[in-house]
């Protein structure tokens, strides 16, 4: 069973920037997809970024340049460092995980992903 654990989220004014981290346990296999999800009151959970097991990223128009999806050598461990927020950046962040087919180029789509973590709250005022 994989379990994945968020932390890291907070409140910062705008400009400001956070580090997501989201701890990685459980048996996923060598070819897989994590990426970093977001869910705004009153709007249908988003994909930000995701990152696969040869490090392929991709990244949602409104955080590209903004936003940096990573993971840790051992690859236990997901981070999203976002940089320049904005109050739009305000949700709740999940990450997510599955374990991909070999000619699987990556998705955004929440429907595609298995694993889920319990989200962590990101608020930015202005």
């Amino acid at each position: 069973q994989v379990q994945l654990v968020e932390s890291g989220g907070g409140s910062v004014e705008a400009g400001g920037s956070l580090r997501l981290s989201c701890a990685i346990s459980g048996i996923i296999g060598s070819y897989y997809s994590m990426a970093w999800f977001r869910q705004a009151p009153g709007k249908e959970r988003e994909g930000v970024a995701s990152i696969n097991d040869i490090s392929d990223t991709k990244y949602a128009d409104p955080v590209k340049g903004r936003f940096t999806i990573s993971q840790d050598n051992t690859k236990t461990t997901l981070y999203l460092q976002m940089n320049s927020l904005k109050p739009e950046d305000r949700a709740i962040y999940y990450c997510a995980a599955r374990r991909r087919p070999l000619w699987w180029a990556g998705s955004l789509n929440p429907a595609d992903f298995a694993y889920w973590g319990q989200g962590t709250q990101v608020t930015v005022s202005s």
